[in-house]
C-alpha cells in the first residue's frame, strides 16, 4: 500500500492485516515504486496524490516494466476523467474517498481472485528450484529443505525478481519490517544460509554476488 496521510494508511494496514493479509506500507511514491517494481505483491492498494512520484506515474511504469500485479487506486478525486486517467495508467480498479472498508475489502478480494485465475502463484520456478508457498519448502532436483520464515520471504523475493540485481537496501525493504534497524550485514547473513540449502554441490550456484551491488538469482 503506498498512502501518504499517515492516520489514514495506518487504519487501512491495520483493517487488512485483521483480516488475515500480510501489509507492506509506504507513504512516498517513490520508495512505494522501488517496491512494487520487484513483482513480489499480490496486490498494490495505490493513491494517486503522492510525494515525490504520483500514482499515475508509479502505475505507468510498473506496466511499462511488464509488472502486471492488480492495481487499486485510490483518490479523493471523483470525476470521470480522472477515473479514466487512472485506469488508463494501468489501474484495474478505482475507489474513491471516503469510502466504507466493507467495500474496499470487497474489490480487494475481487482483484485478488482475478490474479489468481490468470498464473498459478503456489509454486514459483527458476531454472531447477522450486518454492512451493503452501508447503513452504524449497525443492532443488530430489533434495527438499524446510525454511524459517525468513528465508522462505527471502527466497521469495529473489524468485521473483529473477534475473535482476538487488542491493542489499532493495532486500531489507522488501523481507524485512519497516521499522527494521538492523543493519544490512543481516542480508549477507540469510544469504548465506539459503545458500546452505539450495545452492549444495553438485548442484549449480544459482545465487550470484554481484561485487559492490548485491545479488542476483538465476541468470
Amino acid at each position: 500500500m503506498v498512502e501518504d496521510e499517515p492516520r489514514l494508511r495506518d487504519v487501512i494496514a491495520r483493517t487488512l492485516r485483521a483480516e488475515g493479509y500480510e501489509v507492506d506500507a509506504e507513504g512516498d511514491g517513490a520508495a512505494g515504486f522501488e517496491r512494487a517494481v520487484t513483482g513480489a505483491y499480490d496486490l498494490l492498494l495505490l493513491d494517486l496524490m503522492l510525494p515525490t512520484m504520483s500514482g499515475l506515474e508509479i502505475s505507468m511504469r510498473l506496466r511499462r516494466r511488464s509488472v502486471k500485479t492488480p492495481i487499486l487506486m485510490l483518490t479523493a478525486r471523483d470525476a470521470v476523467d480522472d477515473r479514466v486517467a487512472g485506469l488508463d495508467a494501468g489501474g484495474d480498479d478505482y475507489l474513491v474517498k471516503p469510502f466504507a472498508f466493507a467495500e474496499l475489502l470487497a474489490r480487494l478480494r475481487a482483484l485478488l481472485r482475478r490474479g489468481q485465475t490468470g498464473q498459478p502463484d503456489n509454486v514459483l520456478k527458476v531454472e531447477d528450484l522450486v518454492l512451493d508457498r503452501v508447503r513452504r519448502e524449497a525443492v532443488r532436483g530430489d533434495r527438499r529443505t524446510e525454511l524459517t520464515a525468513r528465508e522462505f520471504a527471502l527466497l521469495e523475493y529473489l524468485m521473483r525478481s529473477a534475473g535482476r540485481v538487488l542491493t542489499r537496501d532493495q532486500i531489507i525493504m522488501a523481507v524485512w519490517p519497516n521499522d527494521f534497524d538492523g543493519g544490512s550485514n543481516v542480508v549477507d547473513t540469510y544469504i548465506h544460509y539459503l545458500r546452505d540449502k539450495i545452492d549444495k554441490p553438485p548442484a549449480k550456484p544459482l545465487l550470484r554476488t554481484v561485487r559492490g551491488v548485491g545479488y542476483v538469482l538465476g541468470r
